[in-house]
């Protein structure tokens, strides 16, 4: 496999678990992008835009995110409220009047983010057409009633947090997140991000499609437990159901879908797109900086932490952003982001200055620790190990 782009001195391990990852995983196409103290040390990317397609991977190239997009998302509120415009121990109702149904009054701004709402389902799920309405989505996500007491556990919300967000910066700013995220995020930091493409975008954009790789060997599981398996096959457990918010759901590679602004599910980017945000959350790059130290630590200081109602297994949250831990490992204990389902992965780590962003075309059957971007991380990890005095 052809690897094109650069390292830098010291970096070179990251480009050789790329190449693995091609030769030993069943990667197809792909990219990643690593920053440093807001300088880009890693700029790699190989293989085919699409999945099964020939034509080549290019720096350009962008990719469907899946969850990955809730990071970026968690930004708008988190900026916001470093902006004074939102109190996040404010109860959503205060801005949205309509969500006071069926005792959610008192369900505040902090637990949208942290997964603690208890609206990770919707008692009738949404249609393709439905999810892509923002009024349609909010008028459901209101009339829902909490499956537990909001603030008292926590469980993923895998599309739910989409329609909750978004409604919540339409109602603050009079503007979509998607919109906010365009003019407020993405052109200051001249991102190739986007929540909801630009028809004049769309050519770049590849398809994605499932792969099947070898199974990974050593500390990573190459089956999950039984208790996964099994709530992810029962048509009325949390899990199911929060995966279900939108049925059928999508297809990825659809023009409709990928215009659509669903903060939650349906973000693309280039890899640099995402690392470069997260470059820019912990430090300036290019002179711009979006979150003071005091939003950092708000973002990852933990909020949720254990047995995930939806996920099953044992997951941790800040505002927003997973934080590192054995369900979704980042580079070190300080490290926050989020990984998108099927192979998508951006975080930064303070203590570090790192910013890693990892887009794919093949998306394998894992929520979290996908086995492609775990060898990357390492590699990385391998690198500063190195390059420590």
């Amino acid at each position: 496999m052809d690897v094109h782009g650069t390292v830098a001195e010291g970096f070179e391990p990251v480009r050789a678990a790329f190449a693995r990852n091609f030769d030993t995983l069943g990667e197809r196409g792909a990219a990643v992008a690593v920053y440093r103290d807001g300088r880009r040390v890693v700029d790699l990317w190989a293989g085919v835009k699409d999945v099964d397609g020939s034509e080549p991977w290019r720096r350009e190239t962008a990719q469907v995110v899946r969850s990955a997009t809730k990071g970026v998302a968690a930004a708008v509120l988190l900026l916001l409220h470093q902006r004074g415009e939102l109190d996040l121990d404010a109860p959503v109702a205060e801005h949205w009047p309509e969500f006071k149904a069926h005792g959610k009054e008192r369900l505040l701004v902090r637990h949208v983010l942290n997964h603690r709402a208890g609206l990770p389902v919707l008692d009738r799920p949404l249609t393709p057409r439905e999810a892509a309405d923002p009024r349609r989505a909010a008028e459901a996500v209101a009339a829902q009633a909490p499956v537990w007491e909001p603030g008292t556990d926590h469980g993923y919300h895998a599309l739910t947090y989409g329609w909750l967000l978004d409604e919540l910066v339409r109602r603050v700013t009079g503007r979509g997140s998607g919109q906010w995220i365009a003019s407020e995020i993405a052109a200051p930091l001249d991102l190739d991000l986007w929540v909801g493409l630009p028809d004049a975008q769309a050519h770049r954009v590849g398809t994605v499609g499932r792969i099947e790789g070898p199974e990974p060997s050593g500390v990573l599981r190459a089956r999950p437990k039984r208790s996964v398996t099994d709530a992810y096959a029962d048509p009325a457990s949390l899990t199911r159901r929060a995966f279900a918010a939108i049925t059928p759901f999508p297809d990825q590679n659809d023009p409709e879908f990928r215009a659509a602004a669903l903060p939650a599910a349906n973000g693309i980017a280039t890899a640099d797109g995402l690392a470069r945000f997260y470059a820019s959350l912990i430090g300036p790059v290019g002179g711009t900086r979006l979150f003071d130290p005091a939003t950092v630590e708000r973002a990852r200081a933990e909020e949720s932490a254990g047995p995930d109602r939806v996920l099953v297994v044992g997951t941790r949250f800040g505002l927003g952003y997973m934080l590192h831990g054995s369900a979704s490992p980042f580079l070190a204990p300080g490290s926050f982001g989020h990984p998108g389902r099927g192979g998508s992965l951006g975080f930064a780590d303070p203590e570090s200055g790192i910013a890693f962003g990892y887009v794919t075309n093949g998306f394998r059957r894992t929520v979290t620790a996908d086995p492609r971007a775990q060898a990357l991380v390492r590699a990385v990890r391998q690198s500063l190990t190195q390059l420590a005095p």
